[in-house]
């Protein structure tokens, strides 16, 4: 059998780094924690990476590529409240993979001048993602909003989609269960959508929240 490639010491870094910032917080977790975890000494380390900051800024700059393409990719064609759902679903999914990231979020940018202003041009990209998606049912007929209402809706979708995650780990900080955390996230976010759909997009809605609340 071929053998896989054997991981470089860089990528192991990263990804113990993100395993330990998604379990213990990112302030909780020093450069000789993350040594220890990899069995590695701190100089093998600093050799890669110079200090804690710079692991964060790679961690974030995967983060960014893998984020702005899932939120470029609905706005291709005009999305139905289905596409809207599995949307949501991916976005959460990506805030799960890297959720220090929103959990520290406030201590993150107040430290880091680069993820301050990254992380403000993803939250602009997920307003006009919103925006493009709500405008894109309104112009299909399975929504009826105001410019104004479109406006304050798709800002509120953003808002819950970057903070849902700091609610759920302040109403149970030691649950775990990614999917019920997710999908609750994807169903409050549509609960803002609902009562400016129509027809059979407002039954579809429904429907979907319907055999979520099921599981």
């Amino acid at each position: 059998m071929e053998r896989k490639p054997k991981r470089r010491t860089r990528e192991l870094i990263l990804e113990t780094s993100l395993r330990l910032f998604n379990d213990f917080g990112e302030p909780n977790v020093t450069t000789t924690v993350i040594a220890d975890e990899l069995g590695i000494s701190p100089g093998n380390l600093y050799y890669h990476f110079h200090n804690k900051d710079e692991i964060v800024e790679a961690i974030f700059a995967d983060f960014e590529r893998e984020i702005e393409a899932t939120l470029a990719a609905p706005t291709r064609r005009a999305a139905e409240v289905e596409d809207v759902w599995l949307f949501l679903h991916l976005l959460f999914e990506h805030i799960w993979k890297y959720r220090f990231l929103y959990r520290d979020l406030n201590d993150l940018l107040t430290r880091n001048r680069t993820l301050e202003i990254h992380f403000k041009q993803i939250l602009a990209h997920k307003v006009r993602t919103a925006t493009l998606l709500c405008e894109g049912l309104v112009a299909a007929g399975a929504m009826r909003a105001t410019a104004g209402e479109l406006q304050a809706l798709s800002t509120n979708m953003a808002v819950i989609a970057t903070y849902w995650l700091s609610f759920e780990y302040a109403r149970d900080p030691r649950g775990g269960f990614e999917g019920e955390r997710i999908g609750r996230g994807v169903h409050q976010v549509m609960a803002l959508v609902a009562p400016f759909l129509l027809g059979e997009s407002r039954l579809l809605l429904e429907r979907l929240s319907g055999e979520y609340l099921k599981q």
